[in-house]
């Protein structure tokens, strides 16, 4: 195995199993980087290209329109409304960077996608799936530094600041999803490992796979330049089994055996706290139950309030949240979006100008489907606070009578 260095571009090439891999690291605020992509191609013998996308990233680069297509019953039930939110927050940051610099979001991918299709030849999407990767990232980090990403997201939709000098050079050398992540956390070590590491193994890995199940020749993968030293390094030490590897990569992380039983715990200790409170007297078993109404209620529906919501939905937060805090597999969020989405039902406007009005954070309230999302997010917020507000009032009383 050996690597060589290309003297004008920014190309590492390293041969590996009778394929050479050509690793173009490009840097997503020079316009020169997609007339890299257009060179290389142009004037070397390429038997397919790989670019830096999962699938859901190059549908959303290739097909804008595909959001207007989105289920919003389908991504509330199948508790995907974080994600989707969590997308749109993103894209809305990167939409910021190229309002101010004039920059194309993936202008390389798309050079290398358009002449790829041109030259016919075969497409890698080398990334690791961006919902794989926001849950490792989630699992690997405190509940707390969790907490600061999710404000460090809201915040980038909120703030209208340009963007410092400072951020832009660490764009230069890393991708967008990590650029967005770095200027939020402080402290980026525990990023490290499921941003950057391990999509450098997962796409050397599936480089690997592809060059041995089709027996390609020569490759040329269109990366980010943060990127390049670890894929070379990768490479270069050689991989036993991508298959086993990409496998290992791509499993959601599992809870520890004890966090799944802990909202059913929460239940049976404020059932037990009602008992309680009716064993010594109805009156004091009214007077919880109504606290753990008003508060867990009146949190929910001011969640949905915040989020501009119906009149009837917020009033449904609040006769929900109280009802589905004590039955773990509905949230108070599921049902308050399923409400808003039937009340004020998105148009097929409101899904082809979502991207466009996310950029502003006036434009999250203004779009019918991103406030569906909101209202799913702050009523869920309310009703975990409510929840834990109420418990600890409810015993407080408990123990102090």
């Amino acid at each position: 195995m050996t690597s060589s260095e290309a003297p004008l571009l920014p190309v590492v090439s390293i041969e590996t199993n009778n394929c050479i891999i050509d690793i173009l690291g490009t840097a997503h605020v020079s316009k020169s980087s997609a007339d890299d992509v257009r060179h290389l191609l142009d004037v070397n013998d390429y038997d397919c290209v790989a670019v830096e996308l999962c699938h859901g990233r190059y549908q959303a680069l290739t097909d804008p329109d595909a959001l207007s297509r989105m289920d919003l019953f389908s991504v509330i039930k199948n508790g995907k409304t974080g994600l989707v939110a969590a997308q749109l927050a993103l894209g809305a940051y990167q939409q910021r960077l190229a309002e101010q610099f004039g920059i194309e979001p993936g202008a390389e991918q798309r050079a290398a996608i358009k002449v790829a299709r041109e030259q016919e030849l075969p497409l890698i999407f080398a990334d690791r799936d961006i919902g794989i990767t926001l849950k490792r990232i989630s699992a690997n980090v405190s509940w707390w530094k969790r907490a600061g990403l999710i404000m460090g997201l809201i915040g980038s939709v909120l703030s209208r600041d340009d963007v410092s000098e400072e951020e832009i050079e660490r764009l230069k050398e890393g991708d967008m999803l990590e650029t967005t992540f770095s200027e939020f956390a402080a402290e980026r070590q525990d990023l490290y490992l499921p941003l950057i590491d391990e999509r450098d193994r997962f796409m050397t890995a599936k480089l690997l796979q592809e060059s041995q199940e089709h027996g390609y020749g020569r490759i040329l993968a269109v990366v980010g330049a943060g990127h390049q030293k670890g894929i070379n390094n990768y490479l270069e030490a050689g991989m036993a089994d991508p298959a086993a590897e990409l496998s290992r990569l791509n499993e959601i992380p599992k809870r520890f055996p004890l966090m799944k039983f802990i909202p059913w715990i929460i239940v049976a200790v404020i059932l037990t706290g009602f008992a309680i409170g009716f064993s010594r007297s109805s009156e004091l078993g009214w007077e919880l139950v109504i606290e753990w109404v008003v508060i867990n209620g009146g949190l929910s529906a001011l969640g949905a309030l915040i989020a501009a919501a119906h009149p009837l939905t917020v009033i449904t937060a609040f006769a929900a949240a109280p009802l589905t805090s004590l039955n773990p597999t509905v949230g108070a969020g599921m049902v308050t979006a399923a409400v808003e989405t039937w009340l004020r039902k998105p148009t097929v406007g409101h899904f082809q100008e979502l991207r466009h009005d996310v950029t502003h954070w006036k434009g999250w309230w203004k779009n019918r489907v991103s406030r569906i999302l909101l209202v799913f997010l702050l009523s869920t917020l309310g009703s975990a606070a409510g929840t834990y507000i109420a418990g600890f009032r409810i015993f407080d009383k408990l123990i102090g009578g």
